[in-house]
């Protein structure tokens, strides 16, 4: 692949979400787009988020080192970031206000394959408000050119 052509791709989202005893899927199918630039992988699309009428701008940032950032800008940003077995704090601006949130990473594994470009991305982790854990989160991710 081309350093800094953007490629189309599929992409699906699963993501299984455990807060307190309740349990919640979410499923996104969309088409998006794949760029390499230097040893960063970006993948880039929109989202349709509850009670945001316009799409969500996400990228998914795949580094070199196999650390994960999810980047949501709009009117809702956040920048999740993963590093394995460690807690990475962040802000999450809404339309209501700002709140500190904190991720803890308890697993995640990044495969990526050529001909067709395509990926895994697996990712457990705890998502903590403040110092308050408010849930338990698995997602999966996958793309294809």
């Amino acid at each position: 692949m081309d350093e800094k052509t953007a490629v189309p791709i599929a992409i699906k989202i699963q993501t299984k979400v455990f807060q307190n005893d309740d349990f919640s899927e979410h499923i996104i199918e969309t088409t998006g787009q794949m760029i390499r630039i230097k040893d960063v992988l970006y993948l880039r699309y929109n989202e349709e988020m509850d009670g945001i009428q316009s799409k969500v701008p996400v990228t998914i940032k795949i580094m070199s080192d196999g650390q994960v950032q999810l980047i949501r800008s709009g009117d809702v940003r956040m920048k999740l970031r993963f590093v394995y077995q460690e807690k990475q704090e962040t802000i999450y601006n809404t339309p209501y206000g700002m709140m500190d949130i904190a991720t803890f990473t308890n697993n995640m594994r990044v495969s990526l394959r050529d001909k067709p470009y395509s990926g895994d991305v697996t990712i457990d982790y705890d998502l903590f408000g403040g110092s308050e854990k408010m849930g338990v989160y698995h997602m999966e991710l996958s793309f294809t050119t």
